[in-house]
């Protein structure tokens, strides 16, 4: 090959989409998505919820300098970390579902960057038009008052949102009230405008510029999803044995030996991907179903049967030509695939649940000491030493007496204390070194190692909790 058979780009350059104003079912149902997982996003850092004198009431809270979660009544401690750990598996499972019963529909609908790039053309085509106005102004090369005001005005809207996506972000870590005024004062700590900086950046760019590039190049479940996705998956597709041949409608032409399409375009300027659905599934395609929406309309006009693209399945491609009717939509649904994956969701959660209701409020963790592995008292009793951690999960502090079980003549003794009993701080955790006391002439003083179990009684209201371990004696 010569240099001059090398072409000067090996990429094509990015022609900038506009997506034409539609309306219909599933653009009233995106609109609806965004309005709630906006809502949800930027409101709950500000919901409040009473858990007493000694806790935080933001309702939603990530307290990272005291390591817990909060969700409402719930609230999640390091150690049960499986509880996120379950929910993300539980989301993972679920867009598993979604996707094999109906494609990309969490891409199309409410995936976050399809929201704010959502919103990000909605203020596009508040401030500079609809499709045709933008594209006039993209081509217009002088850069007059005009052009010059309608950018910045544009711009400067994007920059807002994308700050209160960054603000509403540190709001989840810390009580959001004082954060406020902190940012305000410019008392913040400086981790806090770096995050607030970076999300405003990344969503700023993300919405305003890059969009559709996002998901085609940078998103890899485009590339996953075909594992999920079967001839049963509803899928946004085009009826090509109704549209075609596509042609425009003449009324002095005889038309009856052409398609339904007519060839307007309309699904094409919709879509938010830039791609024809007439052409065939593509990995591009996020399933938003604008396109059914824009070829309904023009269906209606022209006197046609809506459902020329349409959600359906490829199995029923073959009867649809035969003239037949295809299957019922929840036959397409319930198949063995997503029962599988319902089941599995299912279990899981009810699991996560499950263990919920039966976690107890009070909580320990034990630790021996290994060096020494035991200690030879003057009268020849043998001592173990332990390092108990106490949790309180309550609002109030708590008694909590220690215990022993594995042999009547075992004695507890606790450091720091008169008797048996700590006090253990409110929703917090206390440190506690335990020793437990073998006399000598127990069998216990001459056995190798002998299972035992600690016990912590809260003094209060007598819920107990238990941790098994070994009693380390002097081996003849």
């Amino acid at each position: 090959m010569s240099s001059k058979d090398i072409p000067s780009k090996l990429y094509k350059a990015r022609e900038p989409i506009f997506p034409r104003r539609v309306s219909g079912q599933f653009r009233n149902l995106k609109w609806i998505i965004m309005i709630l997982t906006l809502g949800v996003y930027y409101i709950s850092p500000w919901l409040r919820f009473d858990r007493g004198p000694n806790l935080p009431d933001q309702a939603i809270l990530v307290d990272m300098a005291h390591r817990r979660f909060f969700f409402f009544w719930i609230e999640i401690w390091p150690h049960e970390f499986y509880f996120i750990a379950g929910l993300l598996i539980m989301a993972g499972l679920g867009l598993f579902l979604f996707t094999s019963a109906a494609g990309r529909v969490w891409c199309g609908y409410a995936c976050p960057q399809t929201v704010w790039t959502d919103l990000y053309i909605l203020v596009e085509r508040w401030i500079e038009g609809d499709r045709n106005a933008r594209l006039r102004l993209h081509r217009q090369k002088k850069l007059d008052f005009r052009k010059a005001r309608l950018r910045l005005t544009k711009w400067l809207v994007w920059l807002l949102i994308g700050l209160a996506t960054g603000g509403a972000w540190v709001f989840y870590f810390t009580d959001a009230p004082t954060l406020l005024r902190e940012l305000l004062t410019g008392q913040a700590h400086p981790v806090a405008y770096l995050t607030m900086a970076v999300l405003t950046a990344t969503t700023f760019f993300f919405g305003g510029f890059a969009r559709e590039q996002i998901c085609i190049y940078a998103c890899p479940w485009p590339r996953i999803q075909a594992a999920m996705m079967d001839e049963d998956t509803l899928v946004v597709g085009y009826r090509h044995w109704r549209g075609e041949p596509r042609e425009k409608h003449r009324k002095a032409v005889d038309t009856s030996a052409l398609g339904d399409c007519i060839d307007c375009m309309a699904c094409v300027n919709v879509c938010p991907v830039g791609i024809d659905i007439r052409d065939g599934q593509q990995l591009e395609c996020i399933t938003c179903a604008l396109c059914i929406d824009a070829c309904d309309d023009v269906m209606d006009k022209i006197g046609k049967p809506r459902g020329l693209i349409d959600y359906m399945a490829l199995k029923d491609e073959p009867a649809e030509i035969a003239g037949q009717s295809p299957k019922p939509v929840w036959k397409h649904i319930l198949r063995p695939r997503t029962i599988m994956y319902s089941a599995l969701w299912a279990a899981v959660g009810f699991a996560l649940v499950f263990a919920l209701f039966i976690r107890s409020d009070i909580d320990m963790t034990v630790a021996p000491v290994r060096n020494p592995t035991f200690v030879t008292l003057s009268d020849g009793s043998i001592r173990n030493i332990y390092d108990v951690r106490l949790r309180n999960k309550h609002g109030d502090d708590r008694p909590f007496e220690m215990s022993v079980t594995g042999d009547d003549t075992l004695q507890v003794v606790v450091e720091g204390v008169s008797d048996q009993t700590v006090i253990v701080p409110a929703d917090g955790t206390k440190l506690q070194r335990v020793y437990v006391i073998a006399g000598p002439k127990s069998s216990l003083a001459t056995t190798d190692r002998t299972p035992i179990t600690l016990w912590v009684t809260d003094r209060t209201n007598d819920d107990r909790a238990f941790v098994a371990t070994v009693f380390n004696g002097k081996a003849n």
